[in-house]
């Protein structure tokens, strides 16, 4: 860098460290700007000679996150300090945990040791999900709940600035961000953060479906604000002439709300009508802030009819997160749906910062409310008695799963996830127990292994010597390790049988005068509707192939080579170029591909999102099953590109018209006479599409339906429902 770079960056800096002071939701007393001071300082000095992947010096990152941290969630000159200095261990050998706690004392200390502990856990290969790593962090509660509070701050940071990433890890991080980040954000209460965290989550995860919302959103912005404009016009005489003291505005729905409802309700974007709220925001004293928002209610109502359903009392009972306000769904002009919410400046304040909002308004020392607020958000966190920890069941992540505690014949105590059975106590022993169990008694009675247990049970289990795991034991086992074990010895026993299985297959084919080699193994796997050579084997160990089937196959190999060979000097004498051609054709282009060097590999799809040729999809490694093709917008992609980062396989489809695939297709409308028979017909005589079943119910005039058929690629279904949208009376047409 030139001298003129260096001078122009350096007064950036200086900006940004400026901006942090003059932004801050606290306010900070000379002592605390000095403390800022000095962790700016040794974060400068410990980043010097760091870049970001964008080229901005490094610098830049810790002062945005400690900006984010300052104003918009609200906290005070330590949390700020520890932000600035939230990557100086990890990233530097000049700086000690032991250092930063000479210099900055041990709560800030404490904080930067979480957030290193965090930043860690990324490296550590031995940790195969990104849940587990989750669970890891939020055990740095213990320490400090500013830790995660922080690590927000950090992600939001990381989110904004990922352009300059590869596609790949801006997929696999933001993914994350949504199975894990936002809902953590939305739990702590910084609604306004978890909104960004899940539009730039859509961004990387669905760039052209964010992008089209996007672009729609800004096209549709002047009609927006003339609505709000018209709707405000209704009731603002009525406000002004009660003496209120107020300000409206319409808040737009985030990008993600209405792709999520789109999705839920299965229309397009242009029938999504709420994709804004209208905001009344009021001045007001405390005491009389409740009457206000009602009197408001109240003028709201007269003007507009409300959905009774619809009403959210969140005053009289605010959220756990501090969170209060009205809202009611009223129907506005044109007919149209309008959700109105109702907050007092300070309801709006907690609204944007959380509980850092709630305690600025509680009397008494300032440091002491901001101290009651993390106890009580640490207390919110970790308790499960309040069920504070619902977040997990949100984005379905085994964090903390519920525990149960249960006693040894001697008395010990074992801890085990909710809904384990005697076998993973057993297996939870020790391995040789689990593989002997031949049964099990719970509080002095026997029971079968598939018994769930509860806290506070006794349980002895049973062994023999001649006892073996079956295959049934997997429906009986719910922990990782009993079922890994499990599944390992039944593994060896399978190959066991194999081995035998292969010597006895060499001696029956001998006798058939076939070798066994390469390709009759092939043959004899294709013959008899196998996967593998060990699952060939293994069924001739246990007698499952006898001598007749082998008869058989060799009578049909020696059929099938005849057949070839007459096949083969026919088809050089008759076939012509064209044919040639549509085999090469087929041959190298109707098939699934995956990853860069598209390779050709054995599949599955998967069941959860029915994938179809067209379909935009990635490959998942299974542990089972091999590859499973699953759809970019399938329900569990989130949850897999976000754990299970590393098993993912980009796929793409080169063609697919040689193979059939089933999708299913809702249908709804208004019944007429005839409809069941028009809808056939186009199925039947228009599209060339095999139709599987149908199934339709009709109600007070409205009928609903179901349709699965056979289709060879996407083109095809998106025509197929094109067409059926044009029959008359149908309102709805959407695939499964």
């Amino acid at each position: 860098m030139t001298d003129v770079e260096i001078e122009k960056e350096n007064a950036e800096i200086a900006k940004a460290y400026k901006k942090l002071l003059k932004v801050s939701y606290q306010t900070l007393s000379t002592a605390d700007k000095k403390l800022i001071r000095h962790a700016f300082e040794v974060a400068l000095d410990a980043h010097k000679d760091q870049r970001r992947k964008s080229g901005e010096a490094y610098i830049f990152h810790p002062l945005a996150v400690a900006t984010i941290v300052a104003s918009e969630i609200g906290l005070d000159a330590t949390s700020i300090a520890a932000a600035l200095l939230h990557d100086v261990v990890e990233d530097n050998v000049h700086y000690t945990l032991d250092d930063i706690e000479q210099l900055f004392g041990s709560t800030v200390s404490r904080i930067v040791d979480g957030l290193t502990k965090i930043s860690s856990l990324k490296k550590d290969m031995d940790v195969s999900t990104q849940a587990e790593n989750f669970r890891k962090m939020l055990l740095t509660l213990n320490d400090d709940v500013r830790v995660i509070i922080i690590k927000i701050a950090d992600r939001l940071h990381n989110m904004q600035t990922m352009d300059a990433m590869r596609r790949d890890k801006q997929e696999k991080i933001a993914s994350e961000t949504l199975y894990i980040y936002a809902p953590l954000a939305h739990r702590i209460g910084l609604y306004n953060i978890k909104t960004e965290l899940e539009d730039l989550g859509l961004k990387y995860t669905e760039p052209e479906v964010y992008n089209d919302i996007l672009h729609k959103i800004k096209e549709s912005k002047e009609e927006q604000d003339a609505y709000i404009k018209a709707f405000s016009k209704v009731i603002v005489d009525t406000l002004d002439t009660e003496g209120l003291n107020y300000e409206i505005k319409g808040r737009p729905k985030s990008i993600f709300s209405i792709r999520r409802k789109m999705l839920k309700q299965g229309v397009s974007f242009d029938e999504v009508y709420d994709k804004f709220a209208v905001r009344i925001i009021y001045k007001s004293d405390l005491a009389n802030e409740k009457f206000l928002a009602w009197k408001i209610y109240s003028i709201v109502t007269d003007h507009f009819t409300p959905n009774p359903t619809r009403l959210r009392d969140w005053i009289s009972s605010p959220k756990s997160t501090g969170y209060e306000a009205l809202h009611i769904t009223v129907m506005g002009p044109k007919g149209r749906w309008v959700e109105v919410q109702i907050r007092s400046e300070r309801m709006n304040e907690i609204a944007e910062k959380g509980y850092a909002a709630h305690y600025k308004y509680k009397q008494g020392n300032k440091e002491d409310a901001l101290d009651t607020w993390i106890d009580k958000l640490q207390e919110a966190l970790e308790s499960n008695e309040t069920n504070a920890v619902d977040f997990v069941e949100q984005f379905k992540l085994n964090l903390y799963s519920k525990e149960i505690y249960v006693f040894t014949p001697k008395g010990d105590l074992k801890s085990l996830p909710k809904g384990a059975t005697p076998l993973d106590f057993a297996f939870s022993i020790h391995t040789e127990v689990g593989m002997k169990t031949r049964g099990a008694k719970v509080n002095g009675k026997l029971v079968p292994l598939s018994h769930e247990l509860q806290s506070g049970d006794q349980v002895e289990i049973l062994t023999s010597e001649n006892a073996k795991p079956n295959s049934n034991w997997l429906d009986y086992a719910n922990t990782a390790r009993a079922r890994s074990k499990i599944k390992s010895s039944l593994k060896d026993e399978k190959k066991d049988i194999a081995e035998e299985g292969k010597e006895i297959l060499r001696r029956k084919l001998k006798q058939l005068k076939i070798t066994l080699d390469e390709n009759s193994i092939n043959d004899m796997v294709v013959h008899f509707k196998l996967k593998t050579s060990l699952d060939l084997f293994y069924r001739v160990g246990i007698g499952t192939i006898d001598n007749t089937m082998l008869k058989d196959f060799a009578a049909s190999r020696s059929n099938a080579f005849m057949s070839y060979i007459k096949n083969k000097i026919t088809r050089r004498q008759n076939i012509t170029k064209e044919e040639l051609d549509k085999d090469e054709i087929t041959a190298k282009y109707d098939m699934l591909v995956f990853g860069k060097e598209e390779d050709k590999l054995d599949y599955k799809l998967s069941t959860c999102c029915n994938p179809i040729p067209g379909d935009p999809v990635f490959g998942f490694l299974t542990i089972n099953e091999g590859i499973k093709v699953h759809k970019k917008n399938c329900p569990n992609a989130l949850s897999l590109q976000s754990n299970y980062a590393y098993r993912i396989m980009q796929a793409k489809w080169i063609d697919s018209s040689q193979q059939e695939f089933s999708a299913q297709i809702t249908l709804s409308g208004i019944d007429n006479l005839g409809l069941v028979n028009n809808i056939t017909q186009i199925i039947s005589s228009n599209m060339h599409v095999n139709m599987k079943s149908i199934s339709f119910q009709s109600d007070d005039g409205v009928f609903s339906g179901k349709i699965n058929v056979i289709v060879t690629n996407n083109t095809m279904l998106k025509k197929l429902i094109d067409n059926l949208k044009k029959i008359n009376g149908i309102d709805k047409v959407t695939r499964v």
